[in-house]
Parts: C-alpha cells; structure tokens; sequence
C-alpha cells in the first residue's frame, strides 16, 4: 500500500523491560535504550491511503489515526514496532487492516485540524464503545526546524523503525511487514495539550507523569509491503 503520514506527535514514556517482555507474543524481545523500554502515543494523519498502482478515493483515503506502541527486535535482532492498538476514523480501513495486517485496529470518532495562522494542530480521539472520561485530547504545534534524527540517539531508537509486527490469534502466527519511507524530518514541539489514557483503555496504569520524550514531525510518503510469516 502507498499511504501519506503527515503531522505526527510522538510522546514517549519510559516503562519496566520486563514488563513489556509479559505483553510481547512469543518470538518477539523488548527493545530498550539506556536499559528502559518505552511506550508511545502517537496521533498523527493518514493523507492518501490506497493500494499500489490505484487511486486515492473518498471511503477510506484520508482519516485521523492514533497509535499506541512499543519497542522490540525479533529473534534475529530485526528491530521494528509493535502495537497495542490503533485507533482511526475509517470503519473500512480498521476492517481491512484487521483482516488483511492482523493488526489491533479499533473504530474512533476523531476529529482534528491545523490553524492556517499558528500551525497548531488540535486532535481529538474517542474509541467506539468507551466513555467521554476516555477520550483523547492532543492540542500542539511545532517549536524549531525540521531535521533527521542523529543515529544513536534516542529520538532515533523511537523512530527510524522500518518493521511492523503482528500476530494473528487465529493462525498463532507472528508476522512482520517492510515499511519504507525517508527519515522523518523532527522538530522540538509545543504540546499545549496531551493525553495518556490509551494506557488505561489497553489494560495498563496511567504513567501519571508528562511523557518524557515529545517530538513532531510534518510527516512523510510511505510505502507499506506485504506481511511474510516469521
């Protein structure tokens, strides 16, 4: 698939290794920085989704989508992301991804916009089925330049990840998919507002703190391979 990524916020939290290695499927390790794993919270905008040599269209091209994700490397020491779960707007793409990605995908009402004056960007999440109490709220803006991440370094750790993972119950089957894009272009970002209740809404305590690491980055054109069994 040819899929546009564009506005992204990334808000990351550092967590217990140990703790993340329970919630991790079998063949996959917890990846770590400086000996922390990290959770990430991360909304940003699906511009242009289509598969390969097709067009964009109206039902399921353009839609708001939330993610929330952690660290790890397989048992080859590939490293790559793995979902929690993602949020977004388009009922037929969470479908689609959920049967064709295995993919945690859920159904959100989400709205969001950038001021054509501040830049600011203001977010909003809510997943089918829960409470106003659990909605998600992001309102932010970039603070500086945009440049790559320095290789190293901890905005580069998060980041600059080319594999997706995913395991399908049904089949108890791990999978993992190529994702290519350029480096993300980053800049130091203003979050006026920010939520952590995707911790809540997927099983976990609320880190009751700021995230520790915040970073934006205006986005960028990717393509998405086809899953291979590991």
């Amino acid at each position: 698939m040819l899929q546009n990524w564009r506005d992204l916020l990334f808000l990351h939290w550092p967590y217990d290794p140990a703790a993340v290695q329970m919630m991790l499927p079998r063949g996959l390790h917890v990846d770590t920085y400086d000996n922390a794993a990290y959770m990430g919270v991360v909304p940003f905008f699906m511009v242009d989704v289509r598969p390969f040599m097709l067009p964009p269209t109206i039902f399921y091209s353009n839609f708001p989508e939330l993610n929330f994700r952690t660290y790890v490397h397989d048992e080859e020491g590939n490293p790559g992301v793995w979902f929690f779960s993602l949020d977004a707007a388009n009922w037929l793409a969470v479908e689609a991804a959920r049967r064709w990605y295995h993919l945690p995908y859920f159904h959100a009402e989400m709205t969001g916009g950038r001021d054509a004056d501040t830049g600011e960007i203001d977010y909003y999440s809510k997943r089918v089925g829960t409470d106003e109490s659990q909605a998600c709220e992001f309102v932010y803006a970039p603070a500086s330049d945009f440049e790559p991440a320095e290789p190293g370094s901890l905005e580069f750790f998060l980041i600059e990840r080319y594999l997706l993972f995913a395991w399908s119950e049904k089949q108890q089957q791990l999978f993992k998919g190529q994702v290519y894009h350029p480096p993300y272009p980053l800049c130091e970002v203003n979050v006026i507002d920010y939520n952590d209740s995707l911790f809540e809404i997927n099983g976990l305590a609320r880190p009751g703190v700021a995230p520790i690491h915040a970073i934006m980055s205006p986005g960028v054109d990717v393509e998405i391979f086809s899953l291979e069994k590991i």
